[in-house]
């Protein structure tokens, strides 16, 4: 049952780029191609809870969701995502990839396989000196997401952080923040775990 899930989930994600085409983005850096920033693969690695996203079907009405990465011997990266469907006390429910990083690209784009032969490309568009928030992008602009350290941040740091995906081009009126914690479900600008955002 899990394992049929998890390929539904991928078809979705497959799916993703022509059903997110409806609303022409109408940023005036639409067309500009998205510029990565090197990273430290080390230090880039672990826990990274999902602050935001342009919501696509496989991702939709989870909550509580982040994404954990393991740098592997082989020099790969085990991809994890979990989250819990529509409440917080839902059990848990995760998907588990194998990213490979671009050579030449400073760690920031990885190829990620979603299932033999199935890869789609991962872009890290920004991260802070810290480490503590990231920015990772999907070429055409059609997929985004804001992550952090920390499964909950302060609005003004959320604020600059969409200002950023704007400046890069980024319709941003499309992005919803993941409700991370339960007093966030039903506030303004929160995907809704209903769906019906």
């Amino acid at each position: 049952m899990q394992k049929a899930a998890s390929t539904l989930a991928c078809l979705a994600l497959l799916a993703t780029p022509a059903c997110t085409q409806a609303p022409p983005n109408p940023n005036p850096r639409a067309d500009v191609p998205l510029k990565t920033v090197p990273i430290d693969l080390p230090r880039y690695m672990g826990r990274w809870y999902i602050i935001a996203n342009i919501p696509y079907f496989a991702e939709r009405r989870f909550v509580g969701s982040y994404a954990q990465w393991s740098l592997r011997a082989d020099g790969k990266i085990d991809d994890s995502y979990a989250g819990h469907k529509a409440r917080f006390d839902a059990p848990l429910t995760e998907y588990h990839f194998v990213d490979t990083v671009v050579p030449n690209s400073g760690n920031a784009e990885w190829s990620v396989r979603l299932f033999w032969p199935i890869y789609v490309t991962q872009l890290t568009v920004y991260v802070d000196p810290d480490y503590r928030y990231t920015i990772l992008g999907y070429p055409g602009k059609s997929l985004g997401w804001i992550f952090a350290r920390s499964p909950d941040i302060s609005d003004d740091v959320y604020q600059s952080l969409l200002a950023r995906m704007d400046a890069m081009g980024y319709d941003t009126s499309r992005v919803r923040r993941v409700p991370q914690l339960p007093s966030q479900i039903g506030k303004p600008g929160f995907a809704s775990p209903d769906g019906d955002d």
